[in-house]
């Protein structure tokens, strides 16, 4: 067994976990730093009422609490389905340098976890997306923005 596959075991077994525990859907992930895992989770949609509790959110957060960062540098996940888009979204703000996935969003809509909706979405024109996008308050809110820009110790990441 490579050491690629014993992570994706370990994140395999966390989505069984999952569901032997009744917390949520079929999902588990690992973050892997200097072969040690950093994070772990899975997926607790229902157990906590939360939308955004998909493993890799989760592994990503204890990654980032142990590492002290907000960014997953130098770092492996290792998640036992493709991302969603949230999750990948979340993946690419946090950095790693790989993602391994085991099964595909081709085999997750098979079993009811179907994302092609929401990747549709993403490349379609506001004015055509199912749940209204409506831009308002626009001069106010870039106050913020301006503030930001403008702002001499911040913190770029």
């Amino acid at each position: 067994m490579t050491r690629e596959e014993k992570f994706m075991e370990a994140a395999i077994a966390l989505a069984e976990k999952g569901i032997e525990h009744d917390e949520g859907g079929p999902f588990g992930c690992v973050v892997v730093k200097n072969d040690q895992i950093i994070g772990s989770g899975n997926n607790k949609v229902t157990s906590t009422n939360d939308p955004t509790a998909h493993a890799e959110i989760i592994a990503i957060r204890e990654a980032c609490k142990n590492l002290n960062s907000f960014q997953l540098e130098d770092c492996e996940i290792y998640t036992s389905c493709e991302p969603c888009p949230m999750c990948l979204g979340a993946i690419y703000w946090a950095r790693p340098k790989v993602i391994y996935y085991g099964n595909t969003r081709k085999d997750a809509a098979i079993i009811g976890f179907d994302d092609s909706m929401i990747y549709d979405e993403i490349g379609s024109d506001l004015s055509s997306r199912k749940i209204p996008v409506i831009n308002i308050c626009r001069e106010k809110a870039n106050r913020s923005f301006i503030e930001w820009q403008q702002k001499k110790d911040k913190k770029i990441y």
